[in-house]
């Protein structure tokens, strides 16, 4: 299963909806140095925001969300967003 991911140009938290990704204008300089933070994501099922990584960005770590109510687990594959398949 997928998603779109749509893309938010200007910081707005109120614009973001589910699946909304804003890269940070510092990208890059934040975190850990290996691994910095790149952009903030709404988890496509419940919205809650949270920092993602440049290899979670790039598609080569998954991100689990960190709502209490939501544990959705998903990937960014190019300009869509892949939910983990169940083993």
């Amino acid at each position: 299963m997928s998603a779109e991911l749509q893309l938010l140009e200007e910081w707005i938290p109120e614009q973001m909806e589910p699946g909304t990704l804003f890269v940070l204008e510092n990208a890059g300089t934040m975190g850990d140095a290996k691994n910095p933070y790149w952009a903030v994501l709404a988890c496509p099922s419940c919205g809650a925001l949270g920092l993602i990584t440049r290899a979670q960005f790039a598609g080569l770590e998954s991100m689990i969300c960190g709502a209490n109510n939501c544990s959705a687990e998903y990937y960014l594959r190019d300009e869509d967003i892949e939910y983990r398949k169940p083993h």
